[in-house]
């Protein structure tokens, strides 16, 4: 079906139907309503790659993450990429992932860039200095980060009060009473981290608090599980706990229920970083600090590419959304 049966259907102009289809700000809404109409009865789809090379655009996006550690084991950041990836393709959009091993020579997304197979990056885990943002940035490539890091030039980034998350929870736990608080967190440099980190330290430090207790591992259910058992073992052990993530905290609950420890008559008070896993084996509302939905930040995220993929005010693409914390039964 072309474009001709259309517009000689209806009376106009291909030129007309043309860009009434590709969305042109001259072309009527009433127009435009009716070639779209008429499109849809007739079964028309335009050539998607005959249009992304007349106006410019691929019409994909590409998400970058880092190989170590691998995020595509976090269920919260794989439910945050499907609904990227289901908002952008709303709007016709592809969203591309590609995995990046900061250890290596040449980069897989720099590929991306020099080749121009996509209009635009999403950077997922940023660092505080971060050489993949400022390579991009030199490039003049258009991106959008997952987190703030120090450049020399306004860009665009979406992110979480992650200090303020820790901070908060940790005082919670301090105003009920607590002195001898465990941070299970993530043994990495990543932005998100060190934030998170640096919360629980400065509440700590604000009541004249020990963070012994602090302990770094790798992001799994068995570190948690282990580091837990290890901290119930010590002979002053935490009498609460803060976990930097669902992984972290999914082993830690599962440490503490085994030994009737997460409810009961002596509980160790739990707080887990976006709340335990949907697949978690344990059965407790389990106090945590709550990022927004994965279908509100999918949203966010898609709107701010798009915005970025026109050209918007890298100024004005910069948001930082605060967390709640909920207490649930374990804090």
């Amino acid at each position: 079906m072309s474009l001709k049966a259309i517009a000689k259907e209806l009376g106009l102009s291909v030129t007309t139907v043309s860009r009434a289809l590709n969305g042109y700000d001259d072309v009527s809404r009433e127009t435009r309503a009716r070639v779209e109409a008429e499109a849809q009865r007739r079964g028309y789809r335009p050539n998607t790659f005959a249009r992304r090379l007349k106006m410019g655009k691929i019409d994909a996006v590409g998400l970058v993450f880092p190989v170590h550690p691998v995020p595509l084991n976090n269920s919260v950041f794989m439910d945050m990429v499907g609904e990227i990836s289901h908002e952008l393709a709303r709007h016709e959009i592809d969203l591309l992932l590609i995995a990046d091993d900061d250890l290596a020579d040449k980069h897989s997304y720099m590929r991306m860039v020099q080749s121009r197979r996509v209009d635009a990056l999403i950077v997922a885990h940023t660092l505080d200095q971060d050489p993949r943002l400022a390579q991009l940035q030199d490039a003049g490539f258009p991106f959008l980060a997952l987190g703030r890091s120090q450049l020399p030039k306004p860009y665009a980034w979406f992110d979480f009060d992650n200090y303020a998350g820790t901070y908060r929870a940790t005082r919670w736990l301090i105003d009920k009473g607590h002195q001898r608080i465990a941070l299970l967190g993530e043994s990495n440099n990543q932005a998100f981290i060190t934030q998170r980190r640096l919360g629980y330290l400065d509440a700590l430090r604000e009541a004249g608090l020990s963070s012994e207790w602090l302990r770094a591992m790798p992001p799994s259910r068995r570190a948690g599980y282990t580091t837990t058992l290890e901290l119930l073992a010590l002979p002053n052990p935490p009498t609460a706990i803060v976990t930097d993530c669902n992984t972290h905290g999914d082993g830690a609950a599962m440490a503490l229920a085994q030994q009737g420890r997460l409810t009961g008559s002596d509980p160790v008070s739990l707080v887990v970083y976006d709340g335990l896993p949907q697949d978690s084996i344990v059965d407790a509302d389990v106090a945590a600090v709550i990022q927004s939905t994965r279908e509100g930040v999918g949203k966010q995220i898609a709107d701010m590419v798009r915005q970025l993929i026109n050209g918007d005010d890298l100024s004005r693409l910069q948001v930082l959304w605060q967390p709640e914390f909920s207490p649930g039964q374990t804090a």
